[in-house]
């Protein structure tokens, strides 16, 4: 009989250290992670999330970065963790649930919107901007040449300089219409000449949203979006409150606090805050067709700027190789007040890659490392495949 305890005690053992963390991975890198299980990961996923560890700790320790990483392929979390504070004053450290403002990867969100309320027949992305807002004093600019940054409109952001430095005051945008429609400043470019970047498009886009779907643009993305896809750590700045300890707050890159100014408060161009894991389920939602149609999702990732030859820009996406199918890749970045963000998928591979940052330092957008980390394990890939 103690012979057969005895045996019992050490076969499972055995089973015990047949299921514990191999090749060096440590569960610390999916600290406070319910949805990614290391233990599923393949040899090849766990050198990846090792050596991703190994470069962001790095990075994190020389000072060069603080924020939020999640990295995905065909569905699955390879790694995700955070690394430094949300607030320098409390010494908060960053969690999964820490909120970053999105920047212009808001557009990407904006963008989506957009689409939904095309593929709807509610908007025609081919009519001009005047036939839903008759007032607009800027003729020939379509929907579409908003979309691509193609409209030759100035930016609110400098033509109304005045009006946003009024201290205590939050601008809406209604409030950046009329006062922008008032001006009626001279056009950049005639609309469709070239591309040009331009919040003014997104934030016009948002009163579009808003006007075609009968709801106001934080509604409408909230019920369309966040919540069905079980977004809960995204909002638009008007919906959370900035104080509250899931909300990260925004420095230099000396660590001095950067102070909001009236245009923080004008959507659709940038000001949603979300997660790594929330930008995740959305970015898998596009990949498996929940959002919006594939024929849509491909106008959407095509180049409209025919006189850009190195990158392009879509609809609400910019384009990385996007002559190579194998390669292609669409994106944003985004840089708004103390805030960087990246936001990278490559299609054919089904590739996620998002960093988010509360401090000012480029490392946020080198996610060329990720790529190369990615993809310099395919002959490891190819063993576990042969195995």
């Amino acid at each position: 009989m103690n012979k057969v305890y005895i045996l019992v005690i050490l076969f499972v053992m055995f089973l015990s250290y047949g299921n514990s963390p191999t090749d060096g991975v440590s569960d610390k890198l999916f600290s406070n992670d319910n949805h990614s299980n290391i233990y599923l990961l393949s040899r090849a996923q766990k050198v990846m999330a090792n050596k991703l560890d190994f470069w962001f700790t790095d990075m994190n320790k020389k000072g060069l970065f603080n924020g939020s990483v999640l990295v995905s392929r065909a569905g699955k979390v390879i790694y995700k963790k955070s690394f430094g504070i949300s607030d320098k004053y409390t010494q908060q450290a960053l969690t999964d649930s820490s909120m970053f403002q999105l920047a212009s990867v808001s557009k990407v969100i904006t963008a989506t919107a957009v689409l939904m309320l095309h593929e709807r027949e509610i908007i025609d992305i081919n009519k001009p901007f005047k036939f839903y807002f008759p007032d607009f004093p800027y003729e020939n600019v379509n929907v579409k040449d908003l979309l691509n940054h193609r409209s030759g409109l100035p930016n609110y952001i400098y033509t109304l300089n005045n009006e946003i430095c009024k201290p205590n005051y939050q601008m809406d945008n209604s409030d950046m219409y009329t006062c922008f429609v008032s001006k009626n400043s001279r056009e950049y470019l005639k609309p469709n000449t070239r591309f040009n970047y331009c919040n003014t498009n997104y934030a016009l886009l948002a009163l579009l949203i808003e006007k075609t779907s009968g709801k106001t643009y934080p509604q409408f993305l909230k019920e369309e979006l966040f919540t069905p896809l079980g977004m809960k750590n995204t909002a638009t700045i008007v919906d959370i409150d900035l104080n509250s300890a899931k909300v990260t707050k925004p420095y230099d890159n000396r660590w001095r606090p950067v102070a909001f100014d009236a245009s923080d408060y004008v959507l659709g161009d940038k000001s949603i805050y979300s997660t790594p894991f929330d930008l995740f389920l959305f970015s898998e939602a596009m990949y498996n067709n929940r959002i919006i149609r594939p024929e849509t999702q491909e106008l959407a990732y095509t180049a409209f700027s025919k006189e850009k030859r190195v990158d392009n820009y879509g609809y609400g996406w910019r384009l990385k190789d996007y002559k190579d199918p194998d390669k292609k890749e669409v994106y944003h970045n985004g840089w708004w007040h103390g805030y960087r963000s990246s936001f990278h998928r490559r299609l054919n591979d089904t590739l996620t890659v998002v960093i988010l940052s509360n401090q000012l330092n480029r490392s946020a957008y080198q996610t060329y490392k990720v790529y190369e980390i990615l993809d310099n394990t395919k002959g490891i890939a190819q063993v576990d495949e042969e195995e």
